[in-house]
């Protein structure tokens, strides 16, 4: 499975942004493909997800988050979607439904990550249901990144009380991982 770069580069912008005083640290505590991949990463380069992403999240979860691979997943999520949704996009989200940004996910999902698919279910009036069907190397940390992306990208679209949470997952043995995103 493969991540495009623009999602292995957010890993270390988050990195520099939030914590630049430990940034050559957090490049220290990684295996040598993964920190050349995150050194130099091409963000129109598509990588192995787990020297480019999986090890260098868990790393951020490690290192600033006391080990929570929850918290430090969300983190790195709710911060790739701010910087993502910025500018032109962030008017965009801003003046889009709920709903609509939530059926673009298979878009959102599929330039991101490949292998993916992904179906939305369930869908009412303040919350919605995101099934990924196929993403063969599910982690509990990528999870949590797109559980994170959601949530933000909802708050920026002018949603209050946002809540995602993973009802099944592909890391831990399910056949999808299902998230539930509900707004107020």
């Amino acid at each position: 499975m493969e991540i495009k770069g623009t999602a292995v580069k957010s890993v270390s912008e988050f990195v520099k942004a939030k914590y630049s005083s430990e940034y050559a640290n957090w490049i220290k505590s990684l295996p040598v493909k993964s920190a050349q991949i995150v050194s130099d990463v091409r963000t129109n380069n598509w990588y192995p997800i787990n020297e480019a992403s999986n090890i260098p999240s868990i790393a951020v979860a490690k290192l600033f988050f006391n080990n929570d691979i929850v918290k430090g997943g969300r983190e790195l999520g709710r911060f790739s979607a701010e910087t993502a949704l910025k500018g032109i996009y962030k008017i965009y989200v801003k003046f889009s439904t709920p709903k609509h940004i939530i059926s673009r996910a298979e878009r959102i999902i599929s330039a991101y990550y490949s292998p993916s698919k992904l179906e939305i279910e369930n869908v009412k009036e303040k919350s919605v249901q995101v099934v990924i069907t196929k993403f063969d190397e599910s982690t509990d940390i990528i999870e949590n990144r797109i559980a994170g992306w959601y949530e933000r990208a909802l708050e920026i679209s002018g949603c209050k009380d946002v809540e995602v949470n993973i009802l099944s997952s592909k890391a831990k043995g399910d056949s999808t991982t299902t998230f539930e995103c509900k707004w107020y």
